[in-house]
């Protein structure tokens, strides 16, 4: 048995996770206590996908553009 660290899933596995989830609590038919661990996997889900939304727009560069319209280089995209 190894101790390797459990990978955490991409943001589309996250996401569908996160959806079935939201599903089953929105069905109402889980009892309380499974209800709360749903909840609470809901919130660990949720995080999972923020951390990667956030991670991807500070990738995201804005082209710039010069007079002619030629790409003339990039800048950190700047989110307004």
């Amino acid at each position: 048995m190894t101790d390797a660290p459990k990978q955490q899933p991409s943001f589309e596995e996250a996401l569908k996770a996160l959806e079935e989830v939201v599903h089953k609590l929105e069905s109402g038919d889980a009892p309380l206590d499974e209800s709360i661990a749903l909840y609470e996997r809901g919130q660990e889900l949720r995080a999972i996908c923020q951390t990667r939304l956030d991670a991807a727009q500070a990738r995201i560069e804005a082209i710039i553009l010069g007079p002619d319209g030629s790409p003339q280089g990039t800048r950190p995209f700047d989110a307004e």
